[in-house]
């Protein structure tokens, strides 16, 4: 069994094709036919079924995919590791991270990086929830990820801040003049909710909180995404919370945005599944160093309540 072998098995099974995995290859049909029988021959049984319009893994090729993903991605991500370790300089960085972080955070962090390391492409990997982010950089998918901070990881974890969880509300809002509000000031409005909430003991966690407080939120709109539900909010529609360099990033000054008191506060690490050297490493600790949570922001005084970034049984909420 080859590391080429599992590339081309992966490969047809991403396109659904013999044809198009051939072409994106750059081999012969025939030739890649030839490899992926002398795989199954290897492995003791079918891994794919040819149809009338594509082909799909057997039950044993389903079984073998995750691995020979993985195998693949290892593969690339050793290339990649060994062209950027002399100072960080040549190769790509392939980084992963979730919707608001890629908006929040990272575009100022990218181009600090762009500026020290002119040399080094970066890609960019966004997914919906923390959930998909782990399971992600497990399979190999990019060489780091930039997330709240993941529990039991058996690989590297780098604190590197924590994301302010705010209120958002219009600029004419009563409440737009004031720097911070407690939640049960907030039971008679209405919510605009984001399918990204974070989740706890199987409670959204804005549902659980406001429970805590003595209400159940009202909601009046229901988001796929936490910039649309910012800029709902900040046109009226409802009480919207988000992370603070979301708020910016989304809608900038078109809305006024407060912290809960006592403020709420979510770790955000950078991780992987192996060590992080070369340009890996660089980028974490130029990450580090700029700053781009706002960790010396006034909202950092007083106690903060700690929003989970998964279930106390291990199961990983959204993001």
């Amino acid at each position: 069994m080859s590391l080429r072998q599992m590339e081309y098995f992966v490969t047809v099974v991403e396109e659904s094709s013999f044809t198009r995995a051939a072409e994106l290859l750059h081999v012969t049909q025939p030739a890649l036919s030839h490899q992926i029988k002398a795989l199954e021959k290897t492995v003791g049984g079918a891994l794919l079924e040819r149809l009338p319009r594509g082909v799909r893994p057997t039950p044993m090729g389903r079984a073998f995919l995750p691995h020979a993903e993985r195998s693949v991605r290892s593969a690339v991500q050793a290339r990649r590791a060994a062209r950027a370790a002399a100072g960080a300089e040549g190769g790509e960085l392939h980084i992963a991270t979730v919707h608001a972080v890629a908006v929040g955070i990272l575009p100022e962090v990218f181009a600090q990086w762009r500026r020290a390391h002119p040399g080094v492409g970066l890609v960019l990997h966004e997914y919906a929830t923390t959930e998909a982010l782990e399971e992600q950089i497990e399979r190999g998918a990019a060489d780091l990820a930039v997330g709240p901070a993941p529990a039991d990881w058996p690989g590297p974890v780098v604190p590197v801040g924590a994301e302010d969880i705010v209120v958002v509300v219009p600029f004419d809002d009563p409440l737009a003049g004031r720097a911070s509000v407690r939640l049960r000031e907030l039971a008679d409005r209405s919510w605009v909710r984001c399918a990204m909430e974070p989740v706890v003991q199987g409670q959204a966690f804005l549902d659980r909180a406001c429970g805590e407080a003595g209400f159940i939120p009202r909601t009046a709109v229901r988001t796929e995404h936490t910039s649309t539900a910012v800029r709902m909010a900040a046109a009226g529609v409802g009480v919207a919370t988000a992370p603070a360099h979301m708020v910016r990033a989304a809608v900038g000054e078109d809305c006024a945005v407060l912290t809960v008191d006592p403020p709420w506060r979510r770790p955000l690490a950078v991780f992987s599944r192996v060590e992080l050297t070369g340009a890996a490493a660089a980028f974490t600790e130029l990450l580090g160093a700029c700053d781009p949570f706002g960790r010396r922001s006034p909202t950092d005084r007083g106690p903060a309540v700690r929003v989970p970034s998964r279930h106390p049984d291990g199961r990983t909420p959204t993001a």
